[in-house]
């Protein structure tokens, strides 16, 4: 699901996603009449399509809808049967999507066919727009502009709704010519696959549900995720994970959360340019940063030392992430924002009645919130959940029809397979296990270390491999937890001076403080490299210190000006493919220089003393704590993955 009024109340974010020859584009004599495909571009994987859909399924209202489609073909012989690929949202298109979903479904789509299309309202299928997302400014608030909107779109708002789609689904089943379907979701996707599987039961051949939502989702205040914060606090410290920075992650959580709930928790931030900025941290915030870690393993390890830290009164590598997250958030420039509300608004069951306006909807909202125990939102409280919710917005959309009610139709026992991040907050766990009670022959899988999205998040391929399974009528093993790498291990709490860190051997005294030192600040600026979301086209990257300072990536060079991980001491110089140069300062340091020495080492004098930091410390395995492969998936920007990839190469020459 999509990020609500939380992220959105900064007017302008949201998120919660074989090969045919040109002779195969050819349609079936069923759907000859209705959907007449032609060549993609210069895709030889994928025909193109439309589909004249009515406004409104029940034929009361006058209009249509063109939906947009992607065909890909089925190897072998004319299929009977197609693939429904269902992105998340709801907002987001799925066409961007369809050569990544033929990639995944592999050796499923070689007897079906594979049908990708922008759900109606996005995309390339009649997509809804509001001149008030476009003019923000021009509103007093949030819900002002929400009003606006549903005002612009007029009458017709109330057909864009899952029900809405799901009859879409069905005019695409009957004019492709297929007997069943298969439907593949993720997140929102799912929700719209159930619905389509409680309507149309007969002509289910299969579901692939990945990061559940369910039949009546989501819930307004979220009170899974919620739920699921201290379970995945707790599991990401498993076998003794987080013993080195604290014994207790929620207790940690919840005390900042407390401090948090008198005043916001003041710190400092360094800009990639190494201008520092004041920070104020919100409990808001940190939920936003919990949701984001649902797409980064290494985000949600970060996250563990800095709540740490905070909790211990250095504010300064929380502050950095609640800084570097706010800078990240953008709206995605294909995400269809009206589209989400018109949906959300319309389909959500919240706890007020749509006669009322919007003052009494969130007073009704507020009260049923703080009407609920406190331990339904621990560590957090029922504020953030309003704040996390579409309750500010909903509040405000201008509704005509009235609200739905509980969908209590079963769910057909067809071959189906759950999947499941264990980290997933934005889908938890529960909701899955919530699901496949209603589905007695269901296949429940879920995996470890992956957040949100599993076929595309997973560091295995346990997933892969249970979805070819279920096709193959063979069995679907469990996920084997194994212990995640070095670099997705929550780093260790940063020293707030010199003096604390233990000298690497052999040396003794302030030389040997300062070389673990350099190894400590070398692993942090990797690790925010690999944190960063700078776009794909990035050709010059900028982070800054936690302390003071920056670097920046461009080109094939990396350089350090100033950068502090441990108060008192400073690194500048730069790392190039086989050469490195860098000089250690401060005022609590031993001050000097090291350079590329033999066998992969860093040689140098600090304060007079001759030292040698061995490949082992230096190389990739403890400087970066990750691996070419690992950076790749580290749920950063694109831009700042190939840096965090070509610094790594660079220290594993050294």
């Amino acid at each position: 699901m999509q990020p609500s009024v939380g992220k959105l109340a900064t007017w302008l974010s949201a998120t919660c996603m074989g090969v045919c020859m040109l002779g195969a584009w050819q349609p079936s004599a069923s759907a000859q009449a209705q959907i007449a495909f032609t060549p993609c571009g210069n895709s030889n994987s994928f025909a193109c399509g439309h589909l004249t859909v009515p406004l409104d399924p029940s034929g009361a209202t006058p209009g249509t809808i063109t939906l947009a489609l992607r065909r890909h073909r089925a190897a072998v012989g004319e299929a009977r049967s197609a693939i429904i690929a269902l992105a998340g949202g709801p907002g987001q298109p799925a066409l961007p999507f369809a050569e990544a979903f033929a990639e995944l479904l592999g050796p499923i789509a070689a007897t079906r066919d594979l049908i990708v299309f922008d759900q109606r309202g996005i995309g390339l299928s009649n997509p809804l727009s509001c001149h008030a997302f476009e003019v923000p400014a021009l509103y007093r608030s949030f819900g002002a502009l929400i009003e606006a909107c549903g005002d612009q779109l007029g009458p017709t708002r109330t057909f864009y709704t899952t029900a809405d789609t799901v009859a879409d689904i069905e005019a695409i089943r009957q004019a492709g010519g297929y007997e069943k379907l298969v439907l593949y979701g993720t997140s929102y996707g799912t929700k719209v696959a159930e619905q389509y599987a409680q309507d149309y039961p007969s002509h289910v051949e299969a579901l692939v549900l990945d990061s559940v939502v369910t039949p009546n989702g989501p819930e307004t205040l979220d009170r899974s995720t919620f739920a699921a914060v201290p379970r995945i606090l707790r599991q990401l410290c498993t076998d003794r994970l987080c013993a080195h920075i604290t014994a207790n992650p929620v207790a940690d959580l919840a005390r900042v959360v407390k401090r948090m709930e008198r005043s916001p928790l003041r710190g400092q931030a360094i800009d990639g340019a190494g201008k520092a900025h004041p920070v104020a941290m919100t409990s808001n915030e940190l939920v936003g940063i919990l949701l984001a870690g649902d797409f980064s393993s290494l985000l949600r390890a970060e996250f563990l030392t800095a709540v740490a830290a905070a909790a211990r009164n250095d504010t300064a590598p929380l502050a950095r992430l609640v800084f570097n997250t706010s800078q990240a958030e953008g709206e995605q420039e294909d995400f269809d924002t009206p589209l989400y509300f018109a949906t959300s608004c319309e389909e959500q069951i919240f706890p007020w009645s749509r006669a009322g306006n919007p003052r009494s909807r969130i007073a009704q909202a507020t009260a049923a919130a703080r009407a609920l125990p406190a331990s339904v939102f621990a560590p957090f409280t029922a504020a953030d959940a309003l704040a996390l919710s579409d309750v500010g917005a909903c509040a405000y959309w201008p509704y005509t029809t009235l609200a739905p009610a509980l969908d209590e139709a079963p769910l057909p026992n067809v071959p189906t397979l759950i999947l499941s991040g264990a980290d997933d907050l934005r889908t938890p766990t529960a909701n899955a296990r919530e699901v496949a009670a209603q589905i007695p022959d269901s296949h429940l899988l879920v995996v470890p270390d992956t957040g949100h999205s599993v076929l595309t998040e997973e560091q295995t391929r346990c997933a892969s491999e249970a979805l070819q399974a279920l096709f193959a009528s063979s069995s679907v093993r469990p996920c084997r937890p194994a212990p995640p790498p070095p670099s997705l291990r929550p780093p260790p709490l940063p020293p707030l001076r010199l003096a604390l860190v233990s000298p690497i051997k052999p040396y003794r005294g302030l030389p040997g403080r300062t070389l673990d030192a350099v190894r400590l600040t070398l692993q942090d600026f990797v690790r925010q490299l690999a944190l960063s979301g700078s776009p794909e086209s990035v050709t010059t990257l900028r982070i800054g210190g936690l302390r003071a300072g920056w670097a920046r990536f461009a080109g094939d060079a990396f350089s350090l000006h100033g950068y502090s991980y441990i108060p008192g001491m400073t690194i500048s110089g730069s790392i190039a493919a086989g050469v490195v140069d860098l000089r250690v300062s401060g005022s609590a340091a031993a001050q000097g220089t090291l350079q590329l020495g033999p066998h992969k080492s860093l040689v140098g004098t600090l304060g007079g003393r001759h030292v040698v930091l061995s490949a082992s410390s230096t190389a990739t395995a403890a400087i970066v704590g990750t691996d070419a492969q690992a950076s790749y998936h580290l749920g950063a920007g694109a831009g700042a993955r190939a840096a965090a990839r070509r610094l790594v190469q660079l220290l594993s020459s050294l």
